[in-house]
């Protein structure tokens, strides 16, 4: 029989992704120098990232959800803001105020500390609602509109909020349309015992080294925009796009649920499936990655019944049953 030196075709993707996945591995990378573990935490952030997208992150005192905010923006050259929600914030404190200058006789508009690229807001649910009210234009238009002039975001423009969500008492909850703006509900739970002792050993090494110190930045801005235009040219076919509408029009007929998402959140899915897709290596959306975004997309856009919500159901349970109930594209 004869020999053929011929090998087997390789998978190419018709979208260089190689630069993109280089990225992502080296910002894990600079963050694995300080967080240990929460995987998910960090794939979804920078999910969201490239998705060009808003992440809550929520979970108990301790868990590093303002650290990792902090240490993903260290990993990129562009603005940072931090601000600390508390209950005597006012809009002004956000956005800015115009102050009159005495020396040209005119009011000057001094920018607050929205105008960045990366906003981490450390304990929304700390200031009223007004204070977060003044979030709502420019995280879903990237504008702001002071004195009835809309000044225009630098791009990129990402928000990355912190809630705990055992301590109730002087907090005010985020109204479904705000929780509507954001593209994830990042759940951060506790460590295992392996990985805690790991952070152990890290603090003990690093002794009084700052940890933001030893983060080095990965991207710069342009860099950020051309990869977020990337995600937008990743392919989903029209049957993967009916799997989402199908996921989320279920939620709006679900005996669990008294409220369902929004055409919003179809299109959270189908952009965060694109990037999921993406930072794998592959050019294409797969039923798999529209099922790992499913649940953070949706988590924080439906309310259950008060009978469900008594039997102890979640959010989270009722998303994995309906997409278990909706048959996968092929």
């Amino acid at each position: 029989m004869e020999e053929t030196n011929e090998k087997p075709l390789e998978f190419s993707n018709r979208i260089d992704l190689k630069d993109l996945q280089e990225a992502v591995q080296k910002i894990k990378e600079e963050l694995g120098k300080v967080i240990i573990g929460q995987n998910e935490m960090i794939d979804l952030l920078i999910i969201s990232i490239l998705a060009n997208g808003h992440s809550l992150i929520e979970g108990v005192p301790g868990v590093a959800k303002t650290v990792t905010a902090k240490l993903l923006a260290k990993t990129m050259k562009v603005d940072f803001s931090r601000i600390q929600f508390t209950p005597d914030l006012m809009p002004s404190d956000i956005l800015g105020t115009s102050i009159f200058n005495v020396k040209t006789s005119e009011f000057e508009f001094k920018k607050g500390p929205i105008f960045s690229n990366i906003i981490l807001i450390d304990e929304i649910n700390r200031a009223p609602a007004k204070t977060q009210a003044a979030l709502f234009e420019v995280m879903a238009e990237r504008q702001i509109t002071i004195d009835g002039i809309e000044n225009k975001m630098q791009s990129p423009l990402l928000v990355f909020a912190t809630q705990n969500p055992i301590e109730q008492e002087g907090t005010y909850a985020l109204p479904e349309a705000q929780l509507d703006r954001f593209l994830f509900k990042i759940n951060v739970g506790y460590p295992t015992v392996e990985e805690e002792v790991t952070i152990l050993e890290g603090h003990h090494q690093r002794k009084s080294t700052i940890a933001t110190d030893i983060v080095e930045p990965v991207l710069n801005a342009e860099q950020i925009s051309e990869y977020q235009e990337v995600i937008k040219g990743i392919i989903i076919e029209n049957n993967l796009l009916k799997y989402i509408a199908s996921i989320v029009n279920n939620t709006r007929n679900n005996g669990n649920l008294y409220l369902g998402a929004s055409p919003r959140a179809s299109i959270a899915i189908m952009n965060a499936s694109k990037a999921m897709a993406a930072i794998n290596g592959r050019d294409f959306v797969t039923p798999d990655d529209i099922k790992k975004v499913a649940v953070p997309v949706l988590r924080h856009r439906i309310i259950l019944t008060p009978e469900r919500e008594m039997e102890g159901f979640t959010a989270e349970k009722v998303v994995l049953q309906i997409i278990e109930t909706i048959e996968i594209p092929r």
